[in-house]
């Protein structure tokens, strides 16, 4: 048997726990999730359930965030939907979803990243699942919107804001509404 005793199977580098219980690892996540307005209009039934052209269907994202404290933020993906044919307007969905999104202990870019593209992504299918069964409960076949790129986004909107900085125009990040 050789070296019993000195060997290491898995180093976790975890070198034990902190210094008086205190957690110092970053942490984040979603505490709570819901619907904070919701809109159904449904302005020529029902005429409209009659009209036979194809549907032009507009969506609408935006992202919005406002910090409650230094670890809670709410995260807020707002949704409009739009459905005209030549007769008219079909119908329009408004949906403000939002989350509870906790984090700490963590670096700014971090948590503007966290809060801008990934707690997006994460609220997105539900959000989804909400415009979907709003548009059936209008009498409609339900929408199933496409799914949405939000770190590529997230990415591209920050280079563009990176590029505008360096010409002078603006800010690194985009700032927390």
């Amino acid at each position: 048997m050789a070296d019993e005793g000195n060997n290491i199977i898995t180093d976790l580098n975890l070198d034990g726990p902190q210094p008086n219980g205190a957690d110092t690892m970053p942490a984040a996540g979603i505490i709570q999730q819901y619907i904070k307005d919701l809109s159904v209009e449904n302005p020529n039934a029902p005429e409209s359930f009659q009209w036979q052209d194809p549907p032009q269907i507009d969506v609408q994202f935006n992202i919005g965030a406002r910090e409650l404290n230094p670890e809670v933020s709410e995260v807020e993906l707002k949704i409009a939907v739009t459905s005209k044919c030549q007769g008219g307007t079909a119908f329009i969905i408004d949906l403000s979803y939002c989350g509870l999104i906790g984090m700490r202990n963590m670096e700014d870019t971090h948590k503007h990243a966290f809060t801008y593209a990934e707690a997006p992504r994460i609220l997105f299918p539900f959000a989804r699942r909400v415009i979907s069964d709003a548009v059936r409960d209008a009498g409609f076949p339900p929408l199933l919107l496409e799914p949405v790129d939000f770190n590529g986004i997230y990415l591209q909107q920050l280079a563009a804001s990176q590029a505008a900085q360096e010409n002078g125009e603006g800010e690194a990040l985009p700032s927390e509404a």
